[in-house]
């Protein structure tokens, strides 16, 4: 990736080299350099504040009772995960944060989740007595089914999305929430689908 973005760079001061155009090339670098560090603390400051909001959510309950809540969901996404499974409540963490356009509160939550399905995912293999060490490397079925639907991502709230609208002078920043309500439900409807479908194949 650091080779891609400096051959980009470095076509571009040649570019503008080339065509007399490089007081404008570097005008343009000074200017984005400018609204990226805006960017960065408009950024930070929704992200502290959404990642306060989350902490206090867990530290009152208000977490555990959404976890509770979704404790039906689980169960058909997930139903060969035991239910007193601590993976299930980094899987409803995960899942909320998604809800609310938190990704960057959302992946830790995640990274644990997975962990707790690896420790299953080897519970299981030395309940079997299968070589741990041959199949331990193997994703499970609830470890796929978990990163597709934590790719598709469904969004109540796209917070990255309105912060950026909002940064760059959007006269409706809030007005993707609709729109993007409705792909991520149709992408995460789909996906749902198709871990079904795999699930059932792999089954038979």
């Amino acid at each position: 990736m650091n080779y891609l973005w400096g051959f980009m760079i470095l076509v571009g001061v040649l570019y503008g080299a080339i065509n007399g155009t490089l007081p404008e090339v570097t005008e343009a670098a000074v200017n984005s350099a400018k609204e990226a560090v805006a960017l960065a603390i408009t950024m930070t400051g929704v992200m502290a504040f959404w990642m306060g909001m989350m902490k206090i959510a867990e530290c009152s309950g208000i977490v555990k009772a959404a976890v509770k809540k979704m404790r039906p969901v689980l169960t058909f996404l997930f139903p060969d995960i035991p239910d007193d499974h601590p993976a299930n409540h980094y899987i409803a963490v995960n899942m909320i944060a998604n809800m609310l356009g938190l990704g960057w509160a959302a992946t830790p939550a995640g990274l644990k989740a997975m962990q707790q399905l690896q420790e299953l995912h080897i519970a299981r293999l030395k309940a079997a007595g299968k070589n741990i060490q041959k199949y331990s490397g193997n994703a499970t079925k609830e470890m796929c089914t978990f990163l597709i639907i934590n790719i598709s991502s469904l969004q109540l709230i796209p917070m990255n999305i309105v912060a950026y609208r909002s940064q760059y002078g959007s006269v409706h920043p809030a007005a993707v929430v609709g729109p993007g309500l409705a792909a991520t439900i149709i992408s995460t409807a789909t996906a749902v689908i198709f871990c079904r479908i795999v699930s059932r194949r792999r089954t038979d």
